[in-house]
């Protein structure tokens, strides 16, 4: 039997994500983790896909575009406070923060995330603006 976990949410970022936003790690099961994301205010991410995980996220605050495109077809949906989307295996996505505050989500990966070769780049309908 595992032991609880519990953590508050860092103050500060630990990782970039290979799309580019700044990623508070959280806690991991072995069915999945979950982290805090931000991209600033302004930004578009690197256009990416994953090899083997799929995600869930949901936007707690700023304004944004979210592009997905895989067999199933290709879509840019609003990223607003209070909507979740998914990304299955296979995706590629791209994301932008639209307006003057950053575009802040949160998002469960499944199976956890297994390290830097995960996601790679593609080409997106934007170009990727990072600070």
């Amino acid at each position: 039997m595992r032991d609880f976990e519990t953590l508050a949410l860092p103050a500060e970022p630990s990782v970039v994500a290979p799309d580019g936003t700044l990623g508070r790690i959280l806690l991991k099961l072995p069915g999945g983790s979950f982290a805090h994301f931000t991209l600033p205010a302004g930004a578009t991410s690197h256009a990416v896909q994953h090899r083997t995980v799929e995600e869930i996220w949901f936007f707690l605050s700023g304004r944004g575009e979210v592009w997905r495109r895989n067999a199933a077809g290709e879509r840019i949906v609003a990223a607003l406070p209070g909507l979740s989307i998914t990304i299955p295996v296979g995706t590629a996505f791209q994301f932008r923060a639209l307006g003057d505050e950053p575009l802040i989500f949160v998002a469960v990966t499944m199976p956890p995330w297994p390290g830097d070769d995960e996601a790679f780049v593609v080409a997106g309908p934007w170009a990727a603006k990072l600070p």
